[in-house]
């Protein structure tokens, strides 16, 4: 069975900072016509980033959307779809925590929501730290947390990191050490 769905309309109706919200036409594999609303999003970088210790850096900040403080490794979005993901997740990582890394490597990538938006996360890991200072943005506000990675496979499993990208970082990278 053929799957694929052709767009035959596209509307632009919210132009925003981090979103765009666009309600499409499409034409189905049935041959009948159906609305897509679809949230566009220049992507995101997630880094899961290992300390010489076994910690691994995570952050603590306020999400508006949730209304409560979110325990996340360090994440954000790309300056645009040209933007290398590695070269964001490099970026986000000394903006959010300070710490530069000697190796940087790739987890893949995840969509977190692929039923309306298509918004893609790329998920790096990183080891061989170096600190400086961090370079928070204008509307950033968070801590930086040392959580050593079992403690942090536990607390996924228990339900206490609801964050998607980050249970998905911590259990593959967790996987990808016991690995090698």
């Amino acid at each position: 069975m053929i799957l694929d769905e052709k767009t035959l309309e596209s509307n632009t109706i919210y132009k925003g900072k981090v979103i765009d919200l666009v309600v499409d036409t499409a034409l189905l594999p049935n041959g009948e016509k159906a609305k897509r609303e679809v949230v566009r999003h220049k992507g995101g970088v997630a880094v899961i980033a290992e300390d010489d210790d076994g910690n691994i850096l995570m952050v603590k900040q306020f999400r508006y959307p949730y209304k409560k403080v979110v325990l996340e490794i360090p994440a954000g979005k790309r300056d645009s779809v040209e933007e290398k993901p590695i070269v964001c997740g490099k970026r986000e990582l000394k903006e959010e925590t300070g710490a530069v890394a000697k190796d940087f490597f790739s987890l893949g990538k995840l969509y977190p929501s692929p039923g309306y938006c298509g918004e893609i996360i790329w998920i790096f890991a990183a080891k061989g730290l170096t600190f400086g200072s961090q370079h928070l943005d204008h509307d950033e506000f968070l801590n930086v947390e040392r959580i050593p990675l079992e403690k942090a496979v536990d607390m996924v499993m228990r339900g206490e990191i609801p964050d998607a990208k980050t249970q998905v970082a911590i259990l593959k990278y967790n996987q990808f050490k016991k690995s090698v």
